[in-house]
């Protein structure tokens, strides 16, 4: 962390993306619009809805850096791929979490086998598999094209979450459907917004990450 940040720009990115996750907080809190029948609950979704934006292009980096993997065969895009499932698991989580938080006082209950909820638990898990086998699949080239290979395979689901909706029948399906478009700009604005600061923040920890793989990958090859 101490070399990364000797960099200034990295530093400056650090201070901006502070200074603007501050601010969206704050912006939720304080100027979003209080929904009907959901109140509180809703100011949620400012940070539900991003969460599974990142962890979606976090996924789709995986899946891209495990094509690149076997194309050139270059150690790079397997710590590219690393990173991002790192970093994508973490925002699923997140998702999973502030899910069931808007859903109690909603639904009345934090979880149901919903269709959207169910397929994103799958791929969270698909995740939890995707470490362990990096962790215990033994010979490291091996793991590297099995890892490659499960990122790409694993994407699959990523269409499925936001077209599941289509599969099931409408009396089984709770998630609301909104149409951002549709929204006022009371709402659209603050969430447009909170999208793309989450999106840099992304954009800064990934690079970390990536950073801090190639680190200990040099540390292991010097040892």
């Amino acid at each position: 962390m101490q070399f990364f940040f000797h960099n200034k720009s990295n530093r400056v990115w650090l201070v901006l993306i502070i200074g603007l996750m501050l601010f969206n907080i704050w912006n939720i809190v304080v100027n979003t619009p209080m929904v009907p029948d959901q109140h509180w609950a809703q100011k949620i979704f400012y940070v539900h809805v991003p969460s599974a934006w990142v962890g979606f292009l976090s996924y789709f980096i995986v899946m891209v850096a495990g094509i690149m993997y076997f194309i050139k065969g270059d150690e790079h895009w397997d710590k590219v791929g690393l990173a991002a499932a790192e970093i994508g698991t973490l925002f699923i989580s997140l998702v999973l979490i502030t899910g069931p938080i808007w859903a109690t006082p909603i639904w009345g209950q934090p979880w149901i086998w919903e269709p959207r909820l169910t397929t994103t638990l799958i791929l969270f898990l698909i995740y939890i598999g995707y470490f362990m086998m990096r962790a215990f699949g033994g010979h490291a080239e091996r793991v590297k094209r099995y890892a490659a290979s499960l990122g790409i395979i694993a994407f699959v689901d990523v269409p499925i979450i936001f077209v599941s909706v289509k599969f099931w029948a409408p009396e089984i399906q709770s998630h609301p459907q909104v149409e951002m478009t549709s929204q006022p700009p009371g709402i659209l604005i603050p969430f447009l917004l909170s999208l793309g600061i989450f999106t840099v923040l992304y954009r800064l920890m990934l690079k970390y990450r990536i950073h801090v793989i190639q680190v200990n990958y040099k540390r292991v090859a010097d040892v």
